[in-house]
């Protein structure tokens, strides 16, 4: 665990593989709501074991990373991790990122493009919330600041896995559980307000041409197969990895699979 000074605030990272190599051999891993860096360790792994530098922040708000209360917009999130990469000395990355990672890893392309050498999209999608959506991401925002994040962790479970991971997998599940339960209540709830304003990503992906790979769980509660094949559409020459049997954390329900699908992804960047 490493810590640096982003944008005024104090930010945590993980780090594998070759140090301070920077000859566009770099992934950026952007966790989703409510996690944090530790997500991401059986990638990590994987990665640096292909022979890539990998970083993984906590972001503002979440994990070890300072909070920051009230609103935090995914266009935040972005540029600090655009003021990370200037801090540890590189230009360009892979980016990957689950749920709200995927998010932001889309305002990523959005605001700083030069920084990008591809695109890794995980259980995500590029549409707005409906006005029920927003709604209820902002009153649980409120919950959340009201009640802490216990309840709102062990509620939240069942959307996050697969049926079938939950009894089969419980040492995912309990992790998963856990990681929910220690994210900092005011910074889940800034990020919640935040995203509830975000814009559509659609004209974003469709106007890349990074290389890009998109997967997604055929249990997954929030991102739809609709979702998985409009990105795919948008993305020319991207692709897209359909995982049977997995909701809304293909990189822990499935590692070995989705590790293969990411180091193929990462040798054609």
């Amino acid at each position: 665990m490493t810590q640096v000074s982003v944008n005024e605030l104090t930010m945590t990272f993980d780090e594998a593989g070759r140090d301070g190599a920077d000859d566009g051999k770099v992934l950026l891993l952007v966790h989703g709501h409510p996690f944090d860096r530790t997500m991401w360790q059986p990638q990590m792994a994987a990665a640096a074991a292909a022979g890539w530098r990998v970083v993984a922040p906590d972001l503002r708000g979440y994990g070890a990373t300072a909070v920051t209360p009230g609103r935090v917009t995914l266009d935040m999130f972005a540029d600090d991790l655009a003021a990370l990469l200037d801090v540890l000395g590189i230009r360009t990355v892979v980016a990957g990122g689950l749920s709200m990672g995927g998010q932001i890893v889309m305002a990523l392309a959005d605001r700083h493009p030069d920084r990008l050498r591809g695109l890794v999209l995980a259980a995500t999608f590029p549409r707005v919330d409906s006005e029920e959506g927003r709604s209820f991401r902002l009153a649980t925002a409120d919950r959340l600041e009201r009640e802490g994040m216990a309840p709102y962790a062990t509620e939240v479970l069942p959307k996050m896995l697969a049926p079938g991971t939950i009894a089969g997998q419980p040492d995912v599940a309990a992790f998963v559980l856990g990681m929910m339960q220690a994210a900092p209540a005011r910074g889940a709830a800034a990020a919640l307000r935040g995203r509830a304003d975000r814009r559509p990503y659609a004209p974003v992906l469709a106007a890349t041409t990074l290389p890009a790979l998109v997967v997604v769980g055929d249990e997954d509660a929030f991102t739809t197969r609709a979702d998985a094949t409009e990105m795919r559409a948008l993305l020319t020459g991207s692709d897209l990895v359909w995982m049977e049997g997995v909701g809304h954390m293909p990189n822990l329900e499935r590692p070995a699979a989705f590790n293969d699908a990411l180091v193929r992804f990462l040798a054609r960047c």
